[in-house]
């Protein structure tokens, strides 16, 4: 298989990193109050997602989880290029963890139907585990190239380059596969003014925009709300407490030979008695 590609990328909207999100009584962030954005490690992986269709053709789905503003963010790719996306959201999705998100996707990855490819960002802000994308190959039982900084196909293979601790690691493998895309990828490129001016015609018309943007729920997937959720997930927040502001005072001693700058340091920071003991 040479392309075209069918091409599925998954996105999330997180809370705005210069926002303030407060915290609700179960330990989970108040995503109401605070500003939204999309994943910044996501933007990679939408980049790799339309690298493969304007390099080897084919189509780009975007799949999203959460509240309905999180079509904001399936706005934001259609406007980058992707051609359609599917928005995931129910109520009793609230407070899943990533065993219950991952059993989501896969339910509705699914239901979405065939794909070649699948792109997920590294992780993501609000959660930073890195585990969704590994949990929903093994659910789709698909080979995973994790960590994966640049690739390339040829004829149905993927070729990849991922880092690995203390270098980087050559791997390939036949499609349909998983890719994990790192943020040492290219950066998502700026829309284009096409897209944007597509997307603004598409909200004037909601009959016309519900034909690329479509929302999905638990029971249009056939997922079972016993597995996701708060239900679903066996991990459990226990306890959440704010951490303040570190404070001290920092002192920098150049321009000396570097004995003398450990006797100054020594002698100012009071270590003197402690060392001698």
């Amino acid at each position: 298989m040479a392309g075209p590609y069918e091409i599925f990328v998954l996105i999330k909207q997180v809370p705005d990193q210069g926002s303030k999100a407060g915290l609700n009584p179960d330990g989970t962030i108040d995503r109401a109050k605070a500003k939204r954005m999309l994943n910044p490690f996501d933007r990679y992986a939408l980049q790799a997602a339309l690298h493969v269709k304007r390099t080897y053709g084919g189509r780009v789905t975007a799949i999203s989880m959460g509240p309905p503003p999180a079509v904001e963010i399936l706005l934001e790719a259609l406007e980058h290029g992707v051609d359609r996306g599917f928005l995931l959201s129910d109520r009793r999705l609230a407070a899943s963890d990533t065993l219950a998100t991952a059993y989501a996707l896969y339910k509705t990855v699914t239901h979405v139907g065939k794909f070649d490819l699948i792109f997920c960002g590294l992780q993501t802000t609000d959660g930073d585990t890195a585990q969704v994308g590994p949990q929903l190959a093994e659910r789709l039982s698909l080979p995973q190239v994790t960590y994966c900084e640049d690739f390339h196909l040829d004829d149905g293979r993927l070729h990849a380059r991922r880092i690995i601790e203390g270098g980087v690691q050559f791997v390939d493998c036949v499609a349909p596969a998983l890719i994990t895309v790192a943020n040492s990828y290219h950066p998502l490129a700026y829309k284009s003014f096409r897209g944007a001016w597509r997307v603004q015609q598409l909200q004037r018309n909601p009959e016309e925009l519900g034909k690329y943007i479509r929302t999905v729920d638990l029971d249009i997937i056939q997922a079972d709300p016993e597995r996701c959720g708060l239900k679903g997930s066996p991990t459990i927040v226990a306890a959440t407490e704010k951490v303040g502001e570190l404070g001290g005072n920092c002192s920098m001693y150049e321009g000396h030979a570097p004995d003398e700058m450990v006797g100054e340091l020594i002698e100012k920071s009071n270590l003197k008695e402690f060392l001698v003991a």
